[in-house]
């Protein structure tokens, strides 16, 4: 029997330091994080993402999650999750397909880490809605507790990021 992997997923709006907590946890933990598979997809597409674009992304991150389990050190960070791809589904375009809320609700992360929106916005061409940051994060909070999923909302500097997100991390391993 392989050993239990602890699963922490990074979520919240853009721009708010997903991917560099992901790293510098991993990092911490000597361990593997999984970055957006989002990102690396819409950069390759030659159109604006469309239905069937998220719906792949969605499959894509999750077997990017399962795919790193076996090269982690007992605790795996995921920069993103599902709840992120049902929000972008909702808010873009009104639905989200039935099979994602299944998988959403079977994800089975120890903890979410739900970053805040008090760091700078930093443009790029994939972000969409510096305007929406709060709008977005009370969405993801409320989403967090009608799941019942345990997590910790994290924020302040890129330091006390880390440290707040550490100290939540020591409480489930």
């Amino acid at each position: 029997m392989s050993e239990r992997i602890v699963k922490v997923a990074i979520t919240g709006p853009e721009s708010t330091g997903k991917s560099t907590l992901a790293e510098q946890m991993a990092a911490h933990y000597r361990t593997v994080w999984v970055p957006e598979f989002a990102r690396s997809y819409i950069a390759e597409l030659p159109h604006r993402y469309t239905t069937w674009d998220i719906e792949n992304i969605a499959r894509g991150q999750m077997a990017a999650v399962q795919n790193a389990r076996p090269a982690a050190n007992k605790i795996l960070f995921a920069d993103t999750d599902l709840l992120v791809i049902k929000i972008w589904f909702m808010h873009a375009f009104g639905y989200c397909p039935a099979w994602i809320l299944t998988a959403l609700e079977k994800q089975d992360f120890d903890l979410y880490l739900l970053m805040d929106v008090d760091l700078p916005w930093q443009a790029d061409e994939q972000r969409e809605h510096p305007h929406l940051r709060r709008f977005f994060y009370d969405w993801y909070k409320k989403e967090l507790e009608d799941y019942g999923f345990s997590f910790a909302e994290i924020s302040g500097s890129q330091q006390e990021r880390l440290q707040n997100a550490l100290k939540h991390t020591e409480n489930i391993i």
